[in-house]
C-alpha cells in the first residue's frame, strides 16, 4: 500500500492512498491541476482513482472537488450530512449528484481491494469524520480537524502502519497572533483543531514498535512552523511518562502544504 501526502495544511488538503489495484484520495481541497500534477509524479492519473473520501465540507477539503469530478467521474464517499453541505457549496459548480455515495461512521466499506472505515471527529462541520484504510495487511489513517480526542478516537488509530495526524497550531502563537478572538476561541475549542501539544498527547497513545512513519499535518500558516511543530511533538512525548518512544525511534515528518511528500510504501 502506498501513502502519499499531496498537500496538508490550513490552505488545502489532499492525501493519496493506493494499492496495485485501487486508489483513493482523502479530500480534494487543492486545485485539480495540483492533484493531477502530483499523481503524474507517481505514475497515476485522476482517471485511475477508485474513489474520493471526503472528511467534511470545509473549503480546504473540497475546493478542487468540482473540477476533478467534471474531469473524471469518480465516486465520492462521505456522510449524508456532509454530502448535503457539499452540494450546497456554490464554488463546486455543476456535478453529477449520482457520484455521491453516503456512508456511516463505524460501518466499514470496500473501495476496490481496500477496506475503509470512517469514524467521528469533533469539529465544527455537519458530520465530520476521519478515515482508516486497510489493504494487503497494512493500515493507515488520516486524522485531522478535531478539537479534541477521546478513547473512541484512540481505538480507531491503534495498530497503524502510518498516520497523518493534525498538529495545527502553537497555542502561544495563536493567542498572541492577529486573529480576532472569536476565531481564536473556535480554533482552541473542542470543535476546532489539535495543537502541537495535543497532537503529541494523542500520538503517545497510538505509537507502537511496528509503526513505519508519522506525518504531522494540517499546520496553520499563521500560527505554526514546521520546525516548531516537530520540536514540540518530540519534546512533549519525551516528557510523557506513558510514552516509551524518543526522537529517532519512529520517523516523524511534517507534511507540506505546498509540495507533495515522498511516497511512502508500506
Amino acid at each position: 500500500m502506498d501513502f502519499y501526502s499531496i498537500a496538508s495544511g490550513s490552505s488545502g488538503n489532499c492525501i493519496y492512498i493506493g494499492t496495485d489495484h485501487s486508489s483513493v484520495l482523502i479530500d480534494a481541497g487543492i486545485s485539480c491541476k495540483r492533484i493531477t500534477d502530483a499523481l503524474r509524479d507517481i505514475d497515476r492519473s485522476v482517471q485511475d482513482l477508485t474513489a474520493i473520501l471526503v472528511t467534511h465540507e470545509h473549503s480546504d477539503h473540497i475546493a478542487g472537488l468540482g473540477v476533478l469530478l467534471r474531469k473524471a467521474h469518480v465516486p465520492v464517499y462521505a456522510t449524508q450530512a456532509t454530502i448535503r453541505q457539499i452540494l450546497r457549496y456554490a464554488p463546486l459548480g455543476k456535478v453529477d449528484g449520482k457520484l455521491f455515495c453516503p456512508i456511516d461512521a463505524d460501518q466499514p466499506f470496500m473501495v476496490g481491494d481496500m477496506k475503509a472505515e470512517a469514524f467521528h471527529i469533533s469539529h465544527d462541520a455537519a458530520d465530520p469524520v476521519s478515515y482508516r484504510i486497510e489493504a494487503d495487511g497494512r493500515s493507515c489513517a488520516v486524522a485531522t480537524d478535531m478539537g479534541c480526542f477521546n478513547r473512541y478516537t484512540v481505538n480507531h488509530l491503534r495498530n497503524l502502519d502510518t498516520i497523518l495526524i493534525e498538529a495545527n497550531h502553537d497555542e502561544r502563537m495563536l493567542q498572541a497572533g492577529p486573529y480576532p478572538w472569536p476565531l481564536k476561541r473556535r480554533i482552541l475549542g473542542e470543535k476546532g483543531h489539535l495543537s502541537n501539544t495535543s497532537s503529541a498527547m494523542l500520538l503517545a497513545q497510538v505509537l507502537h514498535d511496528d509503526m513505519k512513519a508519522v506525518f504531522l499535518g494540517h499546520l496553520s500558516k499563521m500560527n505554526n512552523y514546521p520546525d516548531l511543530a516537530y520540536a514540540t511533538v518530540i519534546s512533549e512525548m519525551a516528557m510523557d511518562p506513558g510514552c516509551h518512544y524518543k526522537e529517532g525511534d519512529i520517523p516523524i515528518y511534517v507534511a507540506s502544504r505546498e509540495h507533495p511528500m515522498e511516497k511512502l510504501v508500506l
